[in-house]
């Protein structure tokens, strides 16, 4: 977390979550056993490409 700066992650609202999940298939609704417990956190395109240059570091 201390790696990505705010302005390169954000977590989901409540709305958002909804939205993404009606266009993919999930788990069970936030809250019902085996569903997520929290709204999740994503990438903006800087994010995206900061991850993969940190992963690919560890990579070697």
């Amino acid at each position: 977390m201390e790696r990505f700066p705010e302005r390169y992650m954000f977590q989901l609202t409540e709305e958002e979550f909804a939205r993404l999940r009606s266009q993919i298939v999930t788990s069970n609704a936030m809250g019902q056993r085996g569903g997520r417990r929290y709204l999740p956190f994503v990438f903006t395109e800087h994010g995206v490409l900061m991850l993969a240059s940190v992963l690919k570091s560890f990579a070697k």
